[in-house]
């Protein structure tokens, strides 16, 4: 007997012939597709295959214990553990695109793992998704879940293997966060726009990478990047927003999204440290100390921070100047610390700023 579960917002239920039409809905959609192992092409076949036969083999068989997702009186997806016995089960979840956004499916979630761990005995549960499936990964970490790693081509997908995160939630440990996710809001003022970035920033940010001048000062950057390059720092801003380590933005004028530069507050667990880069099209304009402003500003207020350091390769002077106009202070100079494009060490500057120097707080 399947049971039925409900915290009064949100049920789990059985499957019913009736929900083939939301399922088919839900695996036409192309991010299910792009994220679970759906068939592609999907038909209404296949729908009533899962609905009708392989959801009810799963509890049968006492292999998966998989329930229909009902929210708002709509079929909204499927959540479900697979048993991988001695207290272990693995669990998965897909959501009808209607859904998502509302937090029926973390509601569901937690539904689920409760009735699992009390009732079926599960002692730990695993988690996976795969590299770049950012809502799975958000949604895992509300519900406590902590993500143990990366797997290279593990998760099979439709004949190609996928390199995937996984994480684990035991049955004693809080059903909460256990790690900061930090936000990337938006922030205007005085002419510039910090945001997110899209993945239509691409191109302009491997134009900025790329840059001769660019290349020139910074020698961590990759040489001759491409749109590859690109797609991963996107990857490597989210991974950095997940772990705690790093906000970092996009900057634009209000009313041009085009990307003229980024700007970040970099190693939050650390030293935090003002950091940018800015588009060709953008120098000489004041843009790139606007938005740095605009990030110390978030950085003392919103995020806490009392002190900010800053860094610059002692040849480059526009990017001296930018700290300057910020109004840090230099502290220091550590010799031959850096290394420009071409590979010379040169002297680092140091600068700092505290957060009662720019009118935030007390000293």
């Amino acid at each position: 007997m399947i049971p039925t579960l409900t915290d009064g917002t949100v049920t789990l239920r059985a499957h019913r012939a009736d929900d083939v039409p939301a399922a088919t809905e839900q695996s036409l959609d192309p991010e299910s597709q792009r994220w679970t192992t759906v068939p592609v092409p999907y038909e209404p076949a296949d729908a009533e295959f899962f609905v009708g036969e392989l959801m009810p083999r799963g509890w049968a068989e006492d292999t998966e214990w998989g329930f229909a997702l009902e929210a708002e009186g709509r079929y909204a997806g499927t959540v479900s553990l697979r048993n991988l016995g001695e207290g272990r089960a693995e669990v998965g979840y897909g959501a009808h695109p209607w859904v998502r956004g509302t937090g029926h499916v973390e509601r569901g979630l937690r539904l689920l793992l409760a009735w699992g761990f009390d009732e079926k005995d599960v002692r730990t549960v695993i988690w996976w998704a795969h590299v770049g499936n950012w809502a799975s990964r958000r949604l895992a970490w509300k519900l406590g879940f902590t993500v143990e790693g990366t797997v290279r081509d593990w998760q099979a997908q439709r004949g190609e293997l996928r390199t995937s995160w996984v994480g684990t939630l035991l049955r004693d440990d809080p059903r909460e966060p256990r790690t900061t996710w930090l936000a990337n809001p938006v922030v205007e003022g005085d002419g510039v726009r910090l945001r997110p970035f899209v993945d239509a920033d691409v191109p302009r940010l491997v134009e900025a990478i790329g840059d001769p001048v660019t290349q020139h000062s910074l020698a961590f950057l990759p040489r001759d990047p491409g749109a590859a390059d690109g797609h991963r720092y996107l990857e490597q801003v989210q991974e950095r927003l997940a772990t705690g380590h790093t906000v970092t933005w996009a900057f634009c004028t209000p009313d041009d999204g085009r990307l003229l530069g980024l700007v970040g507050i970099y190693r939050l667990a650390e030293e935090p440290e003002i950091g940018y880069l800015t588009h060709p099209e953008a120098r000489g304009r004041g843009l790139t100390t606007r938005a740095a402003a605009l990030a110390v500003r978030h950085g003392f207020e919103e995020l806490g921070l009392v002190r900010l350091a800053g860094y610059a390769s002692a040849p480059n002077a526009a990017s001296l100047a930018v700290l300057e106009r910020l109004g840090m202070q230099r502290v220091g100079v550590r010799r031959r610390a850096a290394r420009d494009g071409e590979g010379n060490a040169v002297d680092l500057v140091a600068y700092d700023l505290l957060a009662s120097e720019a009118g935030v707080g007390a000293s």
